[in-house]
């Protein structure tokens, strides 16, 4: 379980990543020139503003009309008129730079990243001295930590200094290294052609963040030389950096630059820290926490093909998804990456997890609403990480506080809404700069509605009633409250939303245009039934809210439901229009099959069938993020071929200049939109446990849809929904033995090929019954351990 080159990286989609959920680094393994390019979670441009637009109102009932009377392009248009603000950027926080006096002229060159240990090592031979370094982030002690040595004593030396693209100036103090700077007060979207783009305030006299970074070395032999420059190594033999960063943000509703923290006394704090640890304490401290997590899930799915020295670029040429050992290191890659980007306390991990080094990043770095915020949590409750789940809740819970200023004074109605886009202030009106967006992305009030989801399913899968009562439910309630407001009756008493847009996708008009605003998309309405359904089950759960259980299951069953088209497809739109590219890259009408509940071979076959033919017609191409979407819905549809049919396209090789619609992954094995998306990868290892073990229909489904060529292997570690802990081994393509740990007492319910026998961890058999519907149940005991053959 490693990334490993034979070369240094030359571009930033060859260098690899390191982090704690906070700090992050892309390190780069040069041989002269080391660079480590450096973020911080919370450093991102401007402050909270009132982003919320009150002319948007009373422009809700004219574009009602124009949809009514089929004047798409029309609504379009007027749906400016109801933009906001565009988000804010994520900033990059700098670099670190080690320029060593050895030259470039190396050999035995190694560079790795050790998944097992979340560590990055470079060795090579300059002459015949062997370097070797290595660094990783720890999350306990909050530095990145590095060891630099020689082989032979006293031919280390090499010159250290800090630098940022933001404004920024460095110091020496107290025998560190310091690099003071301010965030920009205003950064517009890469895809917006303002003549000011970035705009900063003043040191000192700025609204925006300011932040600081910390720099000190030790060695063993040498000398250490500190000026404001940078930190001079001569004739060392062993040496350790410790970097460690913030920023004065203090909340999503405060103003940094006036009511800030004091990023200083903190950054001191934690390096003082590791100088009193020392680098063995750290590493030791930084592996026992990390693998804590990572060490949770084991996958094994055949023999690897691909030679064991093999550079990890090359065996994604040369092999792709034909290595098993390739699709294991992508798996494990993923929960790695969100180990790394998401803890508790930190940010979510947003479009790029927390590793960028633009100042006007692509589609801003942000949290996109309408799948790729989401799609970067899929793995973490099946994936046995539900503690990184904490960064996206506790971010819900901030925007559900925006969203409910935005719901009364966009819409007029209860409750919280949120949209396409948001960022660190939890902004959460349409965005689009009061019209220069265009309404196919930025006018979508579903982003509240999805984001419950992430809610109801921490809940589903650890059953903490304590969690459900005092943080998700309240929130989903008001999420709920909103969608009961916001749906409208059409001609036929059914109820709908109006005006809808099908994310980032248009339809053809009568006339032969194009446009996006409707009724009815079908995603909406396949969310706002994942919302009321979890709902109702919540309240039922915590016996509240009788009355409004009621008023929800009325609109449920008042709901427009999915419709089938003219090509056998499910309907992106209530009309069935043409689309306006059949192979386009969201599939945003498939959520009621993954990684919604509401379609099911069981409970809907015939719609179950048509979001089938829609995916057929979708193909197997699109961006990384898109194919590793497929790979979960694939897996739903029970089909383990198809599934590794798209791991097969995710594992194709992307060139770093690469643009467009051919996603895969890059040298480093990130998902490539292309550009850089971290959502694929997350996406890849949530569908593979899809393919392994499924359980939204109130039962575990035991190798779903596992692919032909993986004939032997198992997993272990993955948690199904209920509170179990789950264990599989398969041998020539077919179930040999399960093992599941129940966290609570209660029923636990099979779906599996024949009868099972099922015993205790004493050995002894256990009651199993049938259910009427071919089920197969027992009673399982919280802290036991039960084995199941065939």
């Amino acid at each position: 379980m490693k990334l490993q080159y034979s070369k240094p990286a030359k571009v930033w989609t060859e260098a690899l990543p390191v982090g704690n959920g906070r700090l992050g680094a892309m390190v780069f393994g040069g041989v002269e020139r080391e660079r480590l390019q450096l973020n911080e979670d919370t450093l991102w441009s401007g402050f909270p503003r009132d982003w919320n637009n009150p002319e948007a109102k009373k422009h809700l009932p004219e574009i009602r009309r124009l949809v009514a009377e089929g004047r798409n392009k029309e609504a379009d248009l007027l749906a400016k008129k109801m933009m906001g603000l565009y988000t804010q950027s994520y900033m990059p926080l700098g670099d670190l730079e080690i320029n060593f006096e050895h030259g470039d002229l190396a050999w035995n060159y190694r560079r790795e990243l050790h998944l097992d240990e979340a560590v990055s090592t470079v060795t090579y031979t300059v002459g015949e001295t062997v370097y070797t370094r290595e660094t990783f982030v720890s999350f306990p002690d909050q530095v990145i930590a590095m060891r630099l040595e020689a082989g032979k004593p006293g031919a280390l030396s090499f010159h250290s200094r800090l630098s940022s693209p933001l404004r920024y100036e460095t110091s020496a103090e107290d025998g560190q290294l310091v690099m003071r700077g301010i965030a920009p007060e205003q950064v517009r979207p890469s895809y917006y052609g303002a003549d000011n783009p970035i705009v900063y305030g003043e040191f000192g006299n700025t609204d925006a963040m300011s932040f600081e970074g910390r720099l000190a070395v030790t060695a063993e032999g040498g000398r250490i030389t500190l000026t404001d420059n940078g930190i001079r190594v001569v004739g060392a033999t062993e040496a350790f950096l410790y970097f460690s960063a913030a920023t004065s943000f203090n909340g999503f509703d405060r103003v940094p630059g006036r009511d800030g923290k004091d990023p200083g006394p903190i950054v001191a704090g934690y390096i003082a820290g590791a100088l009193s640890a020392g680098y063995a304490k750290l590493r030791e401290a930084h592996a026992a926490d990390y693998r804590s997590l990572y060490g949770r899930v084991n996958i094994r799915l055949g023999e690897s093909a691909a030679p064991a020295d093999m550079d990890t670029d090359a065996r994604i040429s040369e092999y792709g998804a034909s290595d098993p050992g390739l699709v294991e290191l992508l798996y494990q890659y993923g929960r790695y990456l969100l180990i790394s980007s998401s803890r508790p306390g930190t940010q979510p991990a947003n479009l790029q997890g927390i590793w960028n080094q633009e100042t006007r990043p692509p589609w801003s770095s942000n949290w996109t609403l309408n799948i790729n915020a989401e799609m970067n949590y899929w793995p973490a409750e099946t994936a046995n990480l539900a503690e990184c789940h904490e960064p996206l809740l506790d971010f819900i819970g901030n925007i559900s506080i925006t969203g409910r200023a935005t719901a009364e004074i966009n819409y007029g109605t209860r409750g919280w809404t949120a949209h396409h886009n948001s960022d660190i202030w939890a902004l959460s009106s349409p965005v689009g700069d009061f019209g220069h967006g265009d309404a196919s992305w930025a006018f979508w009030p579903m982003g509240g509605v999805w984001l419950s989801q992430h809610l109801w399913e921490h809940y589903a899968f650890g059953r903490d009633e304590r969690y459900l009562r005092e943080r998700a439910y309240p929130i989903m309630r008001e999420a709920a409250l909103f969608c009961l407001d916001w749906l409208v009756e059409n001609e036929d008493g059914r109820l709908i939303t109006s005006p809808s847009t099908s994310p980032e996708h248009r339809f053809r008009t009568e006339d032969g245009g194009l446009a996006a605003v409707t009724e009815a998309a079908t995603m909406d309405l396949s969310l706002i039934w994942e919302l009321f359904t979890n709902c109702i089950e919540a309240a039922s759960a915590l016996q509240l809210d009788e009355d409004l259980r009621t008023e929800l299951q009325a609109a449920l069953e008042r709901l427009l439901p999915p419709q089938i088209g003219k090509y056998g497809q499910l309907q992106e739109w209530a009309k069935d229009y043409e689309d306006e590219d059949v192979h386009h890259r969201h599939v945003s009408h498939l959520f009621g099959v993954y990684p919604g509940r509401q379609l099911t071979a069981e409970t809907t076959p015939e719609l179950f069938a048509a979001a089938r033919r829609s995916l057929e017609r979708r193909g197997d191409e699109g961006t990384g993020w898109s194919l590793g979407w497929k790979v979960g819905l694939w897996a739903r549809f029970r089909d383990g071929n198809r599934v590794f049919g798209l791991l097969s396209n995710l594992l194709r090789l992307v060139k770093e200049d690469a643009r467009g619609e051919g996603g895969g992954v890059y040298a480093n094995l990130l998902d490539a939109h292309p550009p850089f998306q971290i959502d694929g990868n997350f996406a890849a290892t949530a569908g593979i446990n899809e393919a392994l073990l499924q359980s939204h229909q109130g039962c575990m489904e035991l190798l779903p849809a596992l692919p032909d060529v993986w004939r032997d292997g198992h997993i272990t570690g993955l948690r199904a929904r209920g509170g179990f802990e789950v264990s599989l081994f398969w041998q020539e393509g077919a179930l040999s033995k399960a093992e599941i740990a129940a966290s609570l007492d209660g029923p636990c319910v099979l779906r599996i090929a024949s009868k099972p026998r099922i015993t205790d961890s004493e050995g002894q058999p256990v009651a199993v019954d049938t259910t009427a519907d071919g089920l197969y149940r027992f009673a399982a005991s919280a802290g036991e351990r039960y084995i199941v053959t065939l």
